[in-house]
């Protein structure tokens, strides 16, 4: 049910604000069967990434789903023909090292849970990776099949979901929020990902593990032990090295022409 509200809305949240800016026309896409599977690959990852909250800590799962970076890195050359070089594979293996910190015997995330987050991990890549594919839709149409696919797919599922039987104005404002949320990020996520490489932008993923490690004090009272944050360090660094990297490269590239 939570992430059929995240779905529907998101949905009632960018409908009318892609019907504004884009016009009736919002919803036509040139690639059908892309928008399609793109937004399928949102839908699994945002299930896997719920239903592996039911068991795991906040920080430490995000970390976890932090692998996605990794991911895009190593497919990226199949699926956009983007050649990463080893400074990027560098930084990618030295993330997939501080995973293998967190997922350890004794730890909180030692849990056959964790697995969903690779699920997450891998789907969320794959919806990274098409959405650069899809250069000739508005950003308005992207965002529109991101949430109506999740919705439709969801939606006939409802009659066997868990519905709480105190429905309370605190729990619906906390759901219309979790809509207008996801449609915020993932505009600005599709906005990013039409207008730079994907192996470049991967790094920026890691921030979530920054927020998660917050969120999960303040609001859950969660915090990762030595050895987890330990983890999230290493992955963290990572990805601060790969953007030093590219920085270097695109000035580089710059002093050359």
């Amino acid at each position: 049910m939570v992430v059929w509200a995240r779905y529907a809305g998101q949905m009632a949240a960018v409908t009318p604000y892609a019907l504004h800016r884009a016009g009736p026309d919002f919803w036509r896409t040139r690639h059908p069967r892309m928008q399609l599977v793109r937004s399928a690959m949102l839908v699994v990852a945002t299930l896997s990434f719920f239903g592996a909250l039911r068991y795991l800590p906040l920080a430490e799962g995000s970390a976890i789903s932090s692998l996605t970076p990794v991911v895009v890195v190593l497919l990226s050359p199949w699926i956009l023909g983007e050649r990463p070089g080893r400074a990027r594979i560098g930084a990618a293996l030295a993330g997939f090292a501080g995973v293998l910190l967190l997922v350890r015997p004794g730890s909180a995330v030692f849990h056959p849970a964790a697995l969903l987050l690779f699920v997450t991990a891998v789907s969320n890549a794959l919806y990274a990776l098409l959405t650069r594919r899809l250069p000739g839709d508005s950003p308005y149409t992207t965002l529109f099949y991101s949430a109506l696919v999740g919705t439709l797919v969801l939606t006939p599922m409802l009659p066997f979901a868990v519905i709480p039987h105190v429905w309370t104005w605190k729990n619906a404002g906390l759901f219309v929020l979790l809509g207008v949320f996801a449609g915020v990020g993932h505009g600005l996520l599709t906005r990013a990902f039409l207008r730079a490489p994907a192996s470049l932008l991967a790094p920026f993923a890691y921030l979530q593990v920054l927020w998660a490690t917050v969120y999960g004090l303040l609001v859950f009272d969660q915090f990762p032990d030595a050895w987890s944050l330990a983890g999230m360090a290493v992955i963290a660094a990572s990805g601060v090295a790969l953007a030093w990297q590219e920085r270097r490269r695109a000035r580089a590239a710059a002093r050359a022409t």
